[in-house]
């Protein structure tokens, strides 16, 4: 029976090739938009995330200040004794990191950890002729901050590997120079808040594509930076690190934060609303390309519906022949599902192509020359699955309808 139950199946799809047409159309176009609303979402969020840590660490490790201003005075022990205090300073707070190697060691200790870097910002004044402004100069290790950040691949002009070679070399954001008006080669001079100031040399530009930092950043080497702000040769102001999850960084900075009295931060923590962007993003995509395979469903529902109603008579004559309503059901979802399959298949190969051709399109922004597209092998799947699922439901229940007729009634006329 089940032979002959695929064999009308075969017979009623083929009957109708433009119905049949319609209804795998409706399928593919359902599951093409959701693996390229998909993949385009996640492109963006890579993208957004990619440009967010070419200037931020995944875990941060610094000198937090303490929560609560220190007792200066012992409670009296004497009831009637009153102690006022008119404007108290903190005298004994320590800033920056003096054990630089320590903290290093501990971080690279955790097995999640995939680089590290120690770092000196200060806010410090540039000029260059009569145009000065301020910003934020990051004295660094060249080569662990290459390994950290990628530095090397964002300088649109010059050698970031300069600063080993020189101390007096700096490298500027691309804002920033702008702002200055300086150029590759140009001497500015650079001010600190004690009022030191120096001439550096630009070696380099660089463009992170976060406008905010790129008009504010400045690098110089870690030792030019000590140099610079009379500080010894193993303090820092913060210590950085990326692991391989960034995910994960809150689950790691707790497990490393019982070994240093220095906070341990993760990523998370300052920029909540980096996250919430993500994930807002990410339920949109699932909403919109959900309701549009629940549209398609609701296509297949009809073109099903109108089958049962087109074959009443012929359902009547299989029942009547001895099919059952098991039968009849296995008849139309047999057909759901073969157009599910076809509509499915042709749909991934669209959805990639929608979203290859995307990718290939010139966008200028930023960091970013093209649309971004990420390949995920789980949308694909996804995709499939809920196409599966749409299509079986809409074919169940003209279907399960189709069951319940009675032939003697359909006959009859």
């Amino acid at each position: 029976m089940n032979y002959t139950n695929y064999k009308i199946s075969w017979v009623h799809l083929t009957s109708r090739i433009r119905q049949l047409i319609v209804a795998v159309l409706s399928v593919t176009f359902g599951i093409s938009m959701y693996i390229f609303m998909n993949s385009f979402m996640n492109g963006v969020n890579d993208a957004q995330t990619e440009i967010t840590f070419t200037s931020m660490s995944h875990i941060k490790v610094y000198n937090d200040l303490p929560q609560k201003s220190p007792l200066f005075l012992p409670h009296s022990m004497m009831s009637d004794t009153l102690i006022m205090l008119s404007n108290p300073k903190r005298i004994n707070y320590t800033e920056g990191i003096r054990n630089v190697q320590e903290v290093s060691d501990i971080l690279m200790r955790d097995k999640d950890v995939k680089a590290v870097s120690a770092q000196l910002s200060e806010n410090v004044f540039f000029r260059n002729g009569v145009t000065k402004v301020n910003g934020v100069l990051y004295g660094v290790n060249v080569e662990d901050d290459d390994r950290l950040f990628h530095t090397a691949q964002y300088l649109t002009e010059g050698d970031l590997f300069q600063l080993t070679k020189r101390t007096d070399g700096i490298v500027l954001g691309t804002g920033l120079a702008d702002k200055i008006s300086a150029k590759l080669e140009d001497n500015i001079s650079l001010t600190t808040s004690e009022g030191v100031t120096r001439i550096f040399k630009v070696v380099g530009l660089i463009e992170t594509g976060n406008a905010g930092v790129d008009k504010t950043k400045a690098i110089i080497s870690i030792l030019s930076a000590r140099q610079l702000l009379s500080k010894n040769r193993s303090y820092v102001t913060e210590v950085l690190a990326n692991v391989s999850d960034y995910n994960t960084a809150p689950e790691i900075a707790q497990r490393i934060q019982p070994f240093t009295d220095y906070k341990v931060e993760p990523w998370q923590e300052g920029n909540s609303q980096l996250e919430s962007a993500n994930v807002l993003r990410d339920i949109l995509a699932v909403v919109v390309s959900l309701t549009i395979l629940i549209v398609a469903g609701f296509g297949i529902y009809n073109i099903m519906n109108m089958t049962v109603n087109e074959k009443m008579r012929e359902i009547a004559i299989l029942k009547a022949m001895g099919f059952g309503g098991n039968d009849i059901v296995n008849i139309f979802l047999t057909q759901s599902l073969i157009i599910g399959m076809l509509g499915g298949c042709v749909g991934l190969f669209l959805g990639y192509l929608i979203s290859a051709i995307v990718d290939r399109i010139p966008f200028k922004i930023a960091s970013l020359t093209d649309l971004p597209i990420a390949y995920i092998p789980t949308d694909y799947f996804m995709a499939l699955f809920f196409g599966l699922v749409i299509t079986f439901v809409a074919g169940y229940l003209p279907a399960r309808r189709a069951s319940k007729i009675d032939p003697v009634d359909i006959l009859r006329g």
